[in-house]
């Protein structure tokens, strides 16, 4: 049995573990997630998805011209994505930059939704590990309860596997009670093997999510990249006791792509993962599609284009 957290590893170790992993059949991941990708939902089923979906939503803002109030304006979106209907669920979290948590901290009190932010000199992940750990302090001191950090591809790809992992560990200790999404950028990893080996790499670190992408990268979350990344949570619970959540993000917009993703994770890793807690979407824009697909269900009717906020 792999040990829940390595200790006292080297890199030779590493490479021994993540290179005995079975290899991705590239062919067959295809096919699977196109074949799940195909499957039907009735109404009713469609209706509670929907409804899902809403509540895995890191409703997220990250760019460079973002502002105080157009923060203000997501979190209260988040809070209340529909104010005609009170029926609707809230966001699971607000994800963005720490300059701007301060802000939506203040914005979210007492929602209960999560805040999320990136750090670790995102998107590049290119910067000295102090400046990555100092970032980290200071989005969890200023009120972020969840870290995305992006891992350093540029010594995954190398073969560096320990210094890759050793970050992951001081980053996660850096987070304190925070919990720790860790993105691979799948984007760059080239391979399906190499996606399944950095899934297991990060979550043998301590990471509580692994992450798709930074939305940053193309292509950024796909089909067959999110089935190989369930595969190793479900596998790595069975082997270490631990459970790992899922999230893609990037490039996710339609309500059909969301339902696509859910329809995976029941198949793959199991009705268990079908909660915020251990799912989630990565997007901007995939909120206002399904409120405006939940709209359709409950009237029979499209809402017009400007009808609900654009993010």
């Amino acid at each position: 049995m792999v040990k829940r957290r390595l200790r006292l590893v080297n890199n030779a170790e590493l490479t021994r573990i993540l290179h005995g992993l079975p290899g991705v059949d590239k062919v067959g991941a295809e096919a699977r997630a196109a074949s799940l990708g195909t499957r039907s939902i009735k109404t009713t089923a469609k209706a509670w998805a929907i409804d899902t979906a809403i509540r895995m939503v890191d409703l997220t803002t990250l760019e460079g011209a973002d502002t105080p109030g157009k923060v203000r304006a997501l979190c209260a979106k988040a809070r209340q994505p529909d104010p005609s209907d009170q029926t609707v669920p809230s966001v699971a979290a607000v994800c963005v930059y720490p300059s701007m948590v301060p802000t939506a901290a203040e914005a979210l009190k007492g929602s209960g939704i999560h805040l999320a932010s990136v750090a670790t000199a995102f998107p590049s992940g290119q910067a000295p590990l102090s400046v990555k750990l100092d970032d980290t302090k200071a989005a969890v001191s200023a009120g972020a309860d969840e870290i995305d950090m992006v891992i350093s591809r540029g010594a995954f790809l190398a073969g560096r596997y320990l210094d890759v992992y050793d970050e992951i560990v001081e980053v996660k200790r850096a987070c304190g009670d925070a919990h720790l999404k860790v993105i691979l950028e799948t984007g760059e990893l080239a391979t399906y093997d190499n996606v399944r080996r950095a899934s297991w790499l990060a979550m043998l670190a301590g990471g509580d999510f692994i992450k798709t992408s930074t939305g940053k990268v193309t292509p950024a979350a796909t089909l067959p990249v999110t089935l190989i990344m369930l595969e190793a949570v479900r596998d790595f619970l069975a082997e270490t006791g631990r459970k790992v959540g899922v999230k893609p993000a990037g490039g996710i917009r339609t309500t059909k792509d969301a339902i696509k993703y859910l329809v995976m994770v029941n198949e793959v890793a199991g009705e268990g993962w079908l909660d915020p807690d251990w799912f989630r979407f990565g997007a901007s824009t995939l909120l206002n599609d399904l409120l405006m697909q939940r709209h359709k269900l409950a009237t029979g009717h499209y809402s017009g284009p400007d009808y609900f906020t654009l993010d």
